[in-house]
């Protein structure tokens, strides 16, 4: 059978025995193994595919061309592909494992950090190891450009999920102290929105003194810059609503890989691979997960 046959009717095959397996019951190890064999390159983009939920445990079924990384795909728990994705590498970086978060046994002896984690994720980390989710604006507060010296070289992994495209410049400041929050051998997952153009664009490279109005529904931003010069800058971009999350820049995706060579990072790669079996799969290179480790001194 032609390979491309021969990866559909599998598919066909292990949806249909999860469709009928009761609710809330758990995938053989077979299955998953199996499914993680296949290459979403062999199968159509209309075609469904069953996966379980890597966060809240929940089998699910969705066409390959909804797996995007933004779009909800858990019926359960809304998880989208960035999310499954974050918590697959938090995993499989700390354990070597491939197992969902609630099938694993808790690891309190690793310590992590998250930065206005989605709960969705954040809630089942939480339970497997010391980890503690935090916000920029309410406690427990982390500012990743002026961290608590307490909180230096505490953690065994940090997770920064489209929080850096956010940061006022410099950035640099920000992958600096991820560098810093972690232990010696600790993980950085890192998710931003990212091009593949030669550099990063910065909107306001020249930020300093700043406010946000609003005016009819129209977002004005007002900046002195340290040398004393007026900006105004209108068709402002901010993510999760106006008003909320501005979009300081668009990385690229080199400058974003020598952005944290030069924090002094190892082990850089962008994790663009797919895992099927907890419905991640990556149609385009842009924007994926990158993973770096601090040094091991």
């Amino acid at each position: 059978m032609p390979l491309r046959c021969a990866a559909r009717s599998l598919a066909s095959r292990l949806w249909r025995r999860v469709r009928r397996a009761p609710a809330g019951g758990a995938f053989a190890p077979d299955e998953v193994a199996t499914i993680g064999d296949l290459d979403p390159r062999s199968l159509a983009p209309g075609e469904r595919i069953a996966f379980r939920c890597n966060l809240c445990g929940t089998r699910a079924q969705a066409p390959l061309s909804a797996l995007t990384r933004e779009s909800p795909s858990c019926p359960r728990c809304g998880s989208t592909v960035r999310f499954r994705a974050i918590a697959h590498l938090v995993v499989h970086e700390l354990t070597g494992e491939t197992r969902p978060l609630p099938a694993l046994a808790p690891r309190r002896d690793l310590a992590g950090l998250g930065l206005s984690d989605a709960s969705c994720y954040a809630t089942p980390l939480a339970r497997v190891f010391d980890y503690e989710n935090t916000w920029f604006h309410t406690e427990p507060r982390v500012d990743i450009t002026r961290i608590d010296p307490a909180r230096r070289g505490r953690y065994d992994f940090v997770v920064a999920s489209d929080v850096f495209e956010h940061v006022a410049p410099p950035v640099a400041r920000a992958f600096d102290n991820a560098l810093a929050l972690l232990k010696p051998g600790g993980v950085f997952v890192l998710t931003v929105p990212f091009s593949l153009g030669a550099d990063t664009v910065e909107h306001f490279p020249d930020l300093h003194d700043w406010t946000l109005s609003e005016e009819h529904g129209r977002w004005t931003l007002a900046n002195r810059t340290a040398d004393g010069r007026t900006q105004t800058y209108g068709d402002l971009v901010f993510h999760g609503g106006p008003g909320t999350t501005l979009e300081m820049r668009l990385f690229s995706r080199d400058a974003l890989l020598r952005e944290l060579g030069r924090s002094g990072f190892a082990g850089v790669r962008v994790a663009g691979e797919p895992y099927l079996p907890f419905g991640i799969h990556w149609p385009e290179p842009w924007s994926v997960p990158v993973v770096a480790r601090a040094p091991v001194r």
